[in-house]
């Protein structure tokens, strides 16, 4: 059985023991909501997995909480304990319990194993009420959550965006090619379309309901100044989407593919945003039936007329087309008549802004970025070997290489592990940005909390800053792995690495195997001083400013 090592059990043992009962158990999720989704209303739907939860029942509160894959040991019940002690959910404070009550006999003899040196009572109850009410809580929460589709339009609505994905219109028609739907049905007079995906970076489409919106979002998108003014401006946006996800293990390249090479494991997901109402990863009957209705109509206008729209081509063609009503009675054979027009006049005005703002004075940005790392990564701090670095080197799809010393017991990296698209994504960013210069670390504070963070960075070829991680200046694990990290990098002459890798949601997650990493940048390691920046204050919610 794996033991707690004796420093762990020093650290807890330093911890002051309340008295209260704590209740842990780890039981299946009865749906695919995940722990963090249960809290934010606009999120997706990611794997199913197990839920751990730590709750003081004296006290009423949950102290840690966790979710991981059926496959994963009782060792997660414990990492999520040891969070529960040390770092827990506020108003809780750091402390150690006396006594931990589970409803799993198998999880009872493996906990009191691990916890016999920590004074800790084990014991065995077939019940747990607190853990009961609250996961009776999350469940009615997700039974009365509306269906991310409504079940009469969602096989079609499938359908039909699975056939828009075929007809790929991002290959012909940039996201400021804007088409007019005009449906006069459903209180919606005309729903503006932009395609997304001509870069290749996400694949989908916007429907905004008005131009002003759609000429707004634009406008503000282009001369925000700062991380909270992009947010601002993207839940600003009043329109309904989709987008294309795919997961493919079979491309050869690392950049972008054209949809048609992609794997057909293809997923639309839908949604609305608007001003009031903000993101919405579902939606309602109103809103899915002009959506299926507009997206027939793109697809019979791509049928009709792509070849019009070749070689940067946007004449001002229209088309009228009669598309069954998907609320009338199939004897009644309903249909609305539909119009699609392209805006050639209103493409220049857009493209207009775009250039108006590249020719105007530079904006004050950010010292430092956090738009680049995307969110719920998971990251670490490590080494790789010298052997395995070589294959790495050759196998990896995207390597940027340096002339680094076999010194010390390997190189030292930062790993960051997500999703697939998203990783090709910051891959092609980085590279974008003429690629990874350095990685350092710099000191940085919470002004109004007191808070001290050691902030890591990556600084690109073109001088920017981007975070990729805070870390608490006294988190005992950062602090040993920042401590191995700067002994590496001495023994290196001061390269390191970063790999990306994939897998973030299966069972490599947080243990990326050599199949997960797409990506090595070689760089070198650059000390605080030589930035220059001092300590970083953090005076808005994302913005490290000097």
């Amino acid at each position: 059985m794996t033991a707690l090592n004796r420093s762990t059990c020093r650290r807890l043992q330093q911890l002051q023991q309340i008295s209260s009962v704590w209740e842990g158990d780890r039981r299946p999720l009865g749906t695919r909501q995940t722990g963090s989704d249960w809290l934010e209303s606009g999120s997706g739907e990611p794997p199913e997995g197990d839920c751990i939860l730590w709750v003081d029942g004296s006290q009423g509160m949950v102290r840690a909480m966790d979710v991981v894959t059926p496959e994963t040991g009782h060792e997660a019940v414990v990492r999520t304990l040891i969070r529960a002690m040390e770092y827990p959910h506020n108003p809780g404070s750091p402390a150690r319990p006396k006594k931990i009550v589970v409803s799993d006999r198998e999880l009872q003899f493996f906990l009191r194993g691990v916890l016999q040196d920590l004074d800790i009572t084990l014991d065995y109850v077939p019940e747990l009420p607190l853990i009961d009410e609250i996961f009776r809580g999350l469940q009615d929460a997700i039974e009365t959550r509306p269906p991310h589709l409504p079940p009469q339009y969602a096989d079609e609505l499938i359908g039909q965006a699975l056939q828009l994905w075929d007809d790929a219109p991002w290959e012909v028609l940039a996201d400021h090619q804007i088409l007019e739907i005009q449906l006069n049905e459903w209180d919606i007079g005309s729903l503006y379309v932009s395609i997304m995906g001509m870069l290749g970076m996400e694949y989908g489409i916007l429907l905004y309901r008005s131009l002003d919106s759609l000429k707004r979002f634009r406008q503000r998108a282009l001369t925000h100044e700062s991380i909270e003014e992009m947010q601002e401006a993207f839940l600003g946006q009043d329109c309904l989407y989709i987008t294309f996800e795919t997961e493919s293990d079979e491309e050869d390249e690392l950049a972008p593919l054209a949809p048609a090479l992609l794997s057909p494991d293809v997923e639309p997901a839908f949604g609305n945003l608007h001003p009031l109402e903000g993101l919405r990863s579902f939606l309602y009957e109103e809103e899915a039936a002009p959506l299926l209705v507009a997206l027939e109509a793109l697809h019979r206008f791509f049928r009709q007329h792509r070849q019009k729209f070749q070689q940067d081509q946007f004449p001002a063609i229209s088309s009228r087309y009669r598309i069954p009503h998907p609320d009338a009675p199939e004897e009644s054979k309903g249909q609305i008549a539909v119009k699609v027009t392209a805006l050639p006049e209103l493409a220049d005005e857009l493209l207009g802004i775009t250039e108006d703002e590249e020719n105007a004075p530079p904006l004050h940005l950010p010292v430092v970025r956090d738009d680049l790392i995307p969110d719920n990564s998971f990251l670490s701090l490590g080494m790789v070997p010298w052997d395995l670095l070589e294959d790495l080197r050759a196998g990896t799809k995207y390597y940027q290489p340096q002339t680094i010393p076999k010194a010390g017991d390997g190189l030292p990296v930062v790993m960051i592990q997500t999703s697939q698209p998203k990783a090709k994504t910051l891959v092609q960013a980085l590279q974008e940005a003429g690629g990874l210069q350095a990685i350092c670390f710099n000191p940085g504070e919470d002004a109004i909390g007191g808070d001290r963070y050691d902030l890591g960075l990556l600084q690109a070829g073109n001088g920017n800053l981007y975070l990729f991680g805070e870390f608490g200046e006294d988190d005992p694990t950062h602090v040993s792995a920042r401590k191995k990290w700067d002994q590496r990098c001495k023994k290196t002459k001061g390269y390191c690495g970063l790999i990306i890798a994939k897998g973030l949601t299966g069972a490599s997650r947080g243990n990326p195997q050599f199949k997960d990493m797409i990506a090595l940048f070689e760089a070198q390691a650059l000390p605080a001083k030589d930035l220059g920046l001092g300590t970083l204050q953090l005076r808005l919610a994302v913005d490290w400013m000097g």
